[in-house]
């Protein structure tokens, strides 16, 4: 089979074409590829002619000017169909394809529309609700990938020699553990206080927090023994992610110094991959990263690669940034708190791209699909509801061959009647996306 190089023909050879032939030559189809602005040199390979100019022989795809500007500029987006599947920033008729798929590839991972004005929510978050995916009904799909599949079936008609590779599925777990304990790591001040109201309230709950506080019992929230027996059971990749920050509104988290929080800390990072949980307010305060960093550096013994900021608080391009300066390799926030699906368009890892630099930077980018706040509190859904949900995006994601990954929390697997049904849900889960 052919394994040439891909010769990807332009006037200007930028940043921006260059970060996304990465992801949709190289990540997604595995083709070697490199970017040619002499027309001389591209030789027999085959070539992907990324100009208005005609050349014979070549595959032509009309250039939208996204990928030739530098900072941000508004855009009125028409979305067309093509092979059933949704696409923008079309391109005239002479194309071998109906849009620009690295332009439209690149305007959803880089997250560009985050860059511009919008809305926020209550804590200053993009929503949902303002991004193009959602207002034209495709949040639920990976576009990008599909696009990339597409692509790769015209491209063999004219180069019937190319070989693809071929992707495949994985799921990840990850486990937010925002609060580990409903009793344990608690100053005494707070815990006097809660005793109080225990008593006060009549609730029985007095005696319940006495016999965890004096280890008789174990608390309700450490249902890490449960989440172990089920990662063993299932098989699942998992990852943990631990807070470090101090306690604030938003952050109910025991102290880093706290010996019962830093043992189960050591327990779980001690035998799974874990990753640092920054707090509300580290997601545009990079000395509270820091700090954070360095606490969980000190529990652990070793540094931390992975984090997943507290709230899906996610600062477009501020949070990313921190986390390169950090040293931070792996983020794990890219997913909406109050709707389920593909942020960024896209089923698998790839890089942080900084729109305003312009220019890739040494972060990878691992997307998570599905929350189980976003069904429960959010959305308000039960858990036989919530499980159509989730089986629809391990589908979409297996078909992509990509990487399914959900959210979960410790405080949403409590064999309480609150959660009544969502143990089910999270084992049929687990069960589920590892077929």
């Amino acid at each position: 089979m052919d394994q040439r190089l891909i010769k990807i023909y332009t006037y200007t050879n930028t940043p921006r074409l260059k970060y996304i032939a990465g992801i949709l030559l190289g990540d997604i189809l595995g083709l070697p590829w490199e970017i040619v602005t002499d027309r001389r040199k591209l030789g027999k390979n085959p070539v992907i002619n990324y100009t208005p100019s005609d050349i014979p022989g070549t595959f032509k795809i009309n250039p939208d000017p996204l990928l030739f500007e530098t900072g941000i500029k508004q855009r009125e987006i028409a979305v067309s169909k093509w092979n059933s599947y949704p696409v923008f920033f079309q391109v005239a008729a002479d194309s071998d394809l109906p849009f620009d798929i690295f332009a439209a590839s690149f305007f959803l991972v880089s997250r560009y529309e985050e860059y511009l004005e919008f809305q926020p929510d209550e804590h200053g978050r993009f929503m949902a609700s303002s991004s193009l995916a959602f207002k034209n009904g495709f949040l639920d799909i990976p576009v990008v990938d599909f696009w990339a599949k597409e692509f790769s079936k015209v491209l063999l008609k004219k180069y019937p020699s190319i070989a693809f590779k071929r992707n495949e599925y994985k799921a990840l777990l990850t486990i937010d553990s925002d609060q580990p304990f409903a009793y344990l790591g608690k100053n005494l001040l707070i815990s006097v206080g809660g005793l109080i109201r225990d008593l006060t309230a009549k609730s029985g709950q007095a005696g319940d927090r006495y016999r965890v506080v004096t280890h008789e019992k174990k608390d309700p929230y450490e249902v890490y023994d449960y989440i172990s027996d089920c990662i063993g059971k299932y098989e699942t990749d998992v990852k943990f992610f631990f807070p470090t920050g101090d306690h604030s509104k938003y952050d109910k988290n025991p102290s880093w110094k706290n010996e019962e929080y830093r043992e189960l800390i050591a327990r779980i990072t001690g035998r799974f991959s874990y990753g640092l949980h920054p707090s509300y307010f580290s997601a545009d305060n990079y000395s509270l990263l820091v700090s954070e960093y360095e606490r969980f550096k000190e529990i652990t013994g070793i540094g931390v690669e992975s984090a997943r900021y507290h709230f899906i608080r996610l600062m477009t391009p501020v949070s990313y940034r921190n986390l390169c300066d950090a040293g931070i390799r792996e983020d794990y926030s890219m997913g909406y708190p109050e709707e389920p699906g593909f942020r960024a368009g896209i089923a698998r890892p790839y890089p942080f791209y900084d729109v305003l630099a312009d220019e890739q930077k040494d972060l990878t980018i691992i997307p998570f699909q599905v929350m189980d706040g976003t069904l429960f509190q959010y959305k308000m859904l039960d858990p036989i509801a919530a499980g159509e949900i989730i089986q629809k995006l391990i589908g979409e994601t297996r078909r992509a061959g990509g990487l399914f990954v959900s959210l979960w929390h410790n405080t949403s697997l409590l064999d309480t009647p609150e959660w009544k049904g969502w143990r089910d849900l999270f084992e049929t889960t687990l069960e589920t996306q590892k077929k």
